[in-house]
């Protein structure tokens, strides 16, 4: 199996790819096998407070099932780079449990602490909490199984050293009782039955010695037993004290939201005072920006008042100047009438004109018709006196 109290030599000195594929190649070359692969985040218990999570890896690394054929024992194991993180040999006292939709624990009493897995989803943390009772089934009954032969070990043992007894006390009896009959000397007595003795003994020293190995074993493993129960009293208790923890933490995460929420519907209630009273500045801003708009209108409206009453001053000379304009409009219409009188009579005389225009253009072209006529008979009689010398 891997040892875990030294440092394993780094995969690049090996030749190995790193991390927990060199692992899994140097568990398989000392007998044991993977059965169950996966990858989650490592935590372990604080020691100290036994309360809180320790990460013992930075990223999640791989997590294997081993199987040890040679020992029939089922382990966790992990490793981060070059360190093992985990190194959990299943027994079936072991219970995994889920605190989480994502997140499982378990007590390894041996290793004293308790060891924690974060897993991306809830599928891979079901699959490894399945695994994990399926091991702890198989360990179980291998650990039922080795209870029963050492049981008919010891059994068979002592049923043979008893008999042995029997034997040798048998045997024992009738060598007396011919010693006695023959009245021999003991150097017969030992010439006789000593062979049987020797052999006899040496099985009844064999017999003792594995009756005191099998006693010693008893020993070692209620030991071992009252060892384990003890530890798994002591994180039980530690289990207990973190669920009470937990509930102790939740109350005050409850509390502590439901303090956060009040202080958010005051923070919310501040915020909106605090935009209403923006609004408030906003609105006093435009009225002061309105009012000095106004005070400025009202200035221009007091300098055009000024001027109008200035104006006002000379209206009297205004209104003089409007008579003697108004008495050259009327003297300027009269002309205009007068002007347009003559226009009416200019155009009619244009139209007269125009009209005898019109009559010569047409006597005019009568003529120039009557002309042409005369002009093509003239032409033609030309012609004929021009027959005429000819033909004389």
């Amino acid at each position: 199996m891997c040892e875990v109290g030294t440092r394993p030599p780094l995969a690049a000195e090996r030749g190995e790819p790193p991390g927990g594929a060199a692992a899994a190649e140097r568990c398989r070359d000392m007998g044991e096998q993977p059965i169950f692969t996966t990858r989650a985040h490592v935590f372990q218990i604080d020691p100290s407070t036994k309360k809180n999570w320790v990460p013992a890896s930075k990223q999640a690394v791989t997590v294997s099932y081993f199987y040890d054929s040679t020992r029939n024992s089922y382990r966790i194991i992990s490793v981060d780079g070059a360190k093992v993180i985990i190194n959990s040999t299943i027994t079936p006292n072991m219970t995994f449990t889920k605190t989480s939709q994502k997140f499982g624990q378990w007590a390894d009493s041996r290793a004293n602490t308790v060891f924690g897995l974060g897993f991306p989803s809830e599928q891979q943390l079901t699959k490894f909490a399945e695994k994990f009772q399926e091991v702890k089934e198989a360990a179980k009954l291998a650990r039922d199984r080795s209870q029963e032969k050492i049981e008919t070990s010891s059994n068979h043992s002592q049923t043979s050293f008893a008999a042995k007894m029997k034997r040798e006390s048998g045997r024992e009896t009738p060598s007396s009782t011919r010693a006695s009959s023959v009245n021999g000397t003991d150097d017969e007595k030992a010439s006789h039955g000593g062979p049987a003795e020797a052999h006899l003994k040496s099985e009844n020293d064999k017999l003792k010695i594995a009756l005191a190995q099998s006693s010693s074993n008893v020993k070692k493993w209620e030991t071992e037993l009252q060892s384990l129960r003890e530890s798994n009293a002591r994180l039980s208790t530690a289990l207990q004290e973190s669920a009470a923890s937990i509930e102790h933490w939740k109350k005050q995460f409850s509390a502590c939201k439901e303090e956060n929420d009040q202080l958010r519907g005051k923070i919310e209630e501040l915020e909106e005072q605090c935009n209403e009273i923006n609004k408030e500045k906003e609105r006093n801003a435009q009225l002061s920006r309105r009012l000095q708009e106004l005070e400025t209108e009202l200035q221009d409206k007091e300098l055009e008042l000024e001027e109008l009453r200035k104006q006002g001053e000379i209206i009297p000379e205004l209104m003089s100047e409007c008579e003697s304009v108004s008495e050259q409009l009327q003297a300027a219409e009269k002309k205009n009438k007068d002007l347009e009188e003559k226009v009416r009579t200019l155009r009619t005389e244009v139209e007269e004109s125009k009209h005898r225009q019109t009559s010569l253009k047409t006597e005019l072209k009568n003529f120039l018709d009557v002309l042409d006529g005369k002009i093509d008979e003239l032409h033609d009689f030309r012609q004929g006196l021009s027959k005429l010398g000819v033909d004389n």
